[in-house]
């Protein structure tokens, strides 16, 4: 090997001149290590194996000199050196973590603190934060062996080290690399309104009343979001909701909502025992929680339309045998609209995110009185998404996901039992034309009985 004038790569991207002397001493002390003689001789004859470059890696290096090793029968010197490798790989990466936790400790909030996907949900930063953030490298770590794995098998080496290429230089980004969990899901309750949380490993029992579902409500949407990295969509919840309402206070409810009904001091009506129910489940669920690193779990409700609402759940039934009444969840939906609007000017209150779903012919909305309330709750300053379709054959459970609904053989509620995963690549383009690229993506439905994993957007 040439002793030229060469700039190598350090492992963070300096670059530095290269030295022989250290290689020659790295060599030397991997030999001293295994008690085996070396020389010149030795050393000359192990660096006539290197060939170094301008630029070349440190790491492309020390893989040269294991090789050299190697190839003049030094194994024991060459599993020496491998080793000494190892344990400066492990020291380092302990030392980046120390440094890490330090850094993390004097940051002023959870967000400036992270180093890899700072998230803007999370208020607080505490121990449980902390945790969520020292995992992040080796997940992303992971991830990124997985995708290139597949794109390798899929497509050939070349288009896996262009994904690495752009992804590392900034030109498109992975969402959610720091963890293993799917991203965002749409649910159908039914399985937990027939047997409760047993179906994904809870101990809760199905709900038997307005009081029950309320509780049970939250938990199970803790224990899904526990889970996923993104999104729990609920797209049943008032219709469900309404039907608990029914069974206590008749479906005509809604025709009285100032009729006491409470017998305790209190004296409740209607409306308030429903608006104290919304309460218990919004405050529950924008609490934050550990499961998920101290965040509140992402949660989505979805409104309808009479034409959507019938287009879904028309042939619909309850485990009694009775079918949801539109005239109640109509009510239901309008109420839940004006509390979450006013009782957001009390607190931040994140969750849920809201879609309107109206059914629409030739451009315009065919249900006049929910396209005319959907217009009255922006105008009063309500913050949601509307999603409007000519065809009630998908669903959008938030600001990028459109849902395909599909009969996957086994569906109680004919449509709505779906969970999608989601897997986003941004790139460098306008939000506005992302977003509806986004929008208009179909993502593979998984059933009951299978799961498929959805391709790159």
């Amino acid at each position: 090997m040439d002793n030229k004038l060469f700039s190598i790569t350090k492992r963070d991207g300096e670059k530095v001149r290269f030295s022989l002397d250290k290689i020659m001493n790295a060599i030397i002390k991997a030999f001293n290590s295994v008690e085996e003689p070396v020389d010149l001789s030795v050393l000359s004859k192990v660096l006539a194996h290197l060939d170094i470059h301008e630029g070349i890696k440190v790491e492309e290096i020390q893989n040269q000199v294991e090789e050299a090793l190697m190839k003049e029968g030094f194994y024991r010197v060459a599993k020496s050196f491998m080793l000494y490798r190892q344990r400066h790989t492990e020291d380092r990466e302990t030392m980046e973590k120390l440094n890490f936790l330090v850094d993390y400790c004097q940051a002023a909030n959870a967000a400036t603190g992270s180093k890899y996907d700072a998230n803007a949900n999370v208020e607080h930063k505490n121990i449980a934060t902390l945790i969520g953030e020292l995992p992040k490298a080796s997940f992303i770590r992971l991830n990124r062996r997985l995708l290139t794995d597949r794109i390798k098998k899929m497509y050939g080496k070349d288009l896996a080290d262009k994904y690495i290429d752009l992804l590392t230089h900034h030109f498109i980004y992975k969402n959610d690399e720091t963890s293993l969990a799917n991203y965002c899901a749409s649910i159908t309750m039914y399985p937990w309104l027939i047997g409760g949380t047993a179906s994904i490993g809870g101990n809760s029992t199905a709900p038997t009343n307005l009081k029950s579902f309320c509780g049970g409500f939250a938990n199970m949407v803790f224990m899904v979001s526990s889970m996923l990295s993104g999104a729990c969509a609920t797209p049943e919840f008032l219709m469900y909701m309404n039907y608990f309402i029914g069974q206590e206070y008749g479906l005509d409810y809604w025709k009285e909502p100032d009729k006491v009904v409470d017998l305790s001091l209190k004296q409740r009506t209607i409306d308030k025992v429903i608006t104290d129910c919304f309460e218990q489940i919004v405050y529950t669920l924008n609490q934050p929680t550990g499961a998920r690193n101290y965040q509140a779990v992402f949660w989505n409700v979805a409104y309808y339309d009479k034409y959507y609402f019938e287009s879904l759940f028309g042939e619909f039934y309850f485990p009694d045998g009775s079918k949801p009444d539109w005239d109640g969840l109509s009510w239901l939906q309008k109420r839940f609209m004006k509390w979450f609007n006013q009782e957001r000017t009390k607190a931040v209150l994140t969750f849920p995110v809201e879609t309107m779903a109206l059914l629409t012919k030739d451009g315009e909305c065919m249900d006049k009185e929910w396209g005319d309330f959907t217009a009255e709750m922006y105008s009063e300053g309500h913050s949601f998404f509307t999603y409007m379709s000519d065809n009630a054959d998908s669903l959008s459970s938030c600001c990028r996901l459109r849902n395909e609904i599909t009969d996957n053989g086994f569906s109680y509620t004919l449509g709505s039992t779906f969970a999608i995963r989601c897997s986003w690549l941004t790139t460098r383009t306008s939000r506005n034309s992302r977003s509806q690229a986004c929008c208009h993506s179909s993502m593979p439905v998984i059933s009951t009985s299978a799961v498929s994993i959805s391709p790159l957007v």
